[in-house]
């Protein structure tokens, strides 16, 4: 199932910012300063970490998890950044991460997600969209659970803006 999000509220964006605040870097804004019909800034989101805007919305996510889900670990659907956003949040949070990926994942983003920790579940992209799409994994009990000790199979909408 699909959920239309709409927007952020300025509270919603204020309350995030507050959240993730010793979690990622402030980055700069800064002026492109070339001949243009209006003035161009660049948000330097490369600075981050993981050279990726995502690790704001994992940051964010994760902030707003409980306990009792951290102590199960966490997982995403993806093949990039945001897998190695939510892998970097989980190794700084001594969380356990399974990154779900479709099995044609470019070999470079997975290295990224190991060297962060994270565990990885290679699968058919239907299988991987289905993931990504219902926030749900069926296979983590069965797969995951040897390799990692958990048990958990629902995300903590790691791919998603935060939950209300």
């Amino acid at each position: 199932m699909t959920t239309t999000l709409g927007p952020p509220t300025l509270d919603e964006i204020r309350a995030a910012r507050t959240r993730i605040g010793r979690d990622v870097v402030r980055t700069p804004l800064v002026r492109l300063g070339i001949d243009a019909p209006a003035e161009i800034y660049l948000k330097l989101e490369n600075l981050q970490p993981i050279g990726s805007f995502k690790l704001r919305g994992a940051a964010s996510a994760m902030a707003q998890a409980g306990d009792a889900q951290l102590a199960r670990g966490v997982f995403t659907a993806s093949a990039g950044n945001m897998a190695q956003g939510v892998a970097w949040c989980a190794r700084a949070m001594g969380v356990r991460c399974t990154v779900v990926v479709p099995d044609d994942a470019p070999q470079t983003k997975l290295a990224a997600i190991r060297r962060l920790g994270g565990s990885i579940v290679p699968v058919p992209f239907p299988r991987w969209w289905t993931a990504l799409q219902e926030h749900r994994f069926e296979g983590i009990e069965g797969r995951c659970s040897r390799a990692t000790g958990r048990s958990a199979s629902r995300s903590p909408r790691i791919s998603r803006r935060p939950m209300r």
